[in-house]
């Protein structure tokens, strides 16, 4: 049985239910991969909780359950920041599960991901905005302290979108990549279609945990195009930034768009492009596309998201992802950890 010690920064919708992941899986990961995983410190928002010998998952998941904080942990929590946590506790691995803050470059998340690695630890995270701002430093991080960095659930929630073109697409050459990678946006134009307002629509994705708390994220189509970077950086080893993504979301769109679409057999989506050069550059785009349903993201329901890869010797391969809640997308943290551990 090998012990493995983690951080885990974020307590929202992933953090949350990774911690009940670990939970129910406990049993499974010791006997399948012969793990013990050992939760000695966390951090919300409002607080911290560490102690060496280990904090009760339950615990936290109760306090959580609870609206509560994990500074108010028994003994052991108190008022202080995430990065502080990161530079002192001793720990194999940091989880960074904090929400996405491209406004204010990232943080906490980048600077508990750089004092991480600095330190020795392996760092596993579902954030994207420490991938998108500083993808090649971190990862020259990693490299320099001899550990690990994942990042998996960065792109199309559990979709493992960015393992299929790392891994199972070596050797070949990507031509093109379409990737619908935003899941809220795809509700919403269904929702729109069906009669629903914009107003009723965006409050419905907000009550079911599917929108950003800044709506623009999503509707404007920054989140799509974070995720194209990320997976232009990942997967072509194309130094792309977010200022390389031609934008356009779909708050433009009218409701007799989507239903003169919907009578042409077509389905609107978020779609984001990768398109080779002949050079061997990108062009990158997101923009609403009506798909019909031979494309092999035509049919992508209202909980779905997916990406296609098309190749010079693997032919065109696509995945697509049912994703009702967020259990996946947390469960991409587990899925990282047991890359590096097992």
């Amino acid at each position: 049985m090998k012990t493995v010690s983690f951080l885990l920064v974020g307590l929202g919708n992933l953090g949350s239910r990774f911690c009940q992941i670990l939970l129910d899986k406990d049993a499974h990961l010791r006997r399948r991969y012969g793990l013990d995983l050992r939760l000695v410190g966390a951090a919300d928002s409002r607080g911290i909780a560490a102690d060496p010998a280990g904090l009760d998952l339950a615990r936290v998941v109760g306090l959580k359950r609870a609206g509560e904080t994990v500074a108010h942990y028994p003994e052991v929590g108190r008022d202080a920041p995430a990065a502080e946590l990161v530079a002192s506790a001793d720990a194999d691995l940091l989880l960074e599960a904090s929400p996405v803050n491209l406004d204010q470059r990232a943080e906490p998340g980048l600077t508990c991901i750089r004092t991480a690695l600095r330190r020795g630890m392996h760092v596993v995270t579902p954030n994207k905005g420490p991938m998108v701002l500083a993808y090649q430093e971190l990862h020259d991080l990693a490299a320099e302290h001899g550990v690990e960095l994942r990042f998996d659930g960065t792109v199309a929630g559990g979709l493992p979108a960015l393992y299929l073109g790392q891994r199972d697409l070596r050797g070949a050459l990507i031509e093109r990549v379409e990737a619908v990678p935003n899941l809220v946006t795809g509700l919403i134009m269904d929702l729109l279609v069906e009669g629903v307002s914009w107003e009723e629509a965006v409050e419905s994705a907000r009550r079911e945990g599917a929108l950003e708390a800044d709506a623009s994220w999503d509707l404007d189509g920054w989140d799509a195009a974070a995720k194209l970077v990320i997976l232009a950086n990942a997967v072509l080893e194309f130094p792309a930034r977010l200022e390389d993504v031609a934008r356009t979301g779909i708050t433009g769109l009218s409701p007799s768009e989507l239903r003169s679409a919907r009578d042409r057999k077509a389905r609107y989506r978020l779609l984001a492009t990768a398109e080779r050069c002949s050079d061997g550059a990108y062009v990158l785009s997101v923009a609403p596309v009506p798909l019909l349903p031979e494309h092999p993201l035509g049919r992508l329901g209202r909980k779905q998201m997916g990406v296609v890869y098309t190749t010079d010797i693997y032919g065109t391969i696509a995945a697509t992802i049912d994703e009702p809640d967020p259990i996946p997308s947390a469960a991409t943290m587990l899925r990282d950890l047991l890359d590096i551990y097992s």
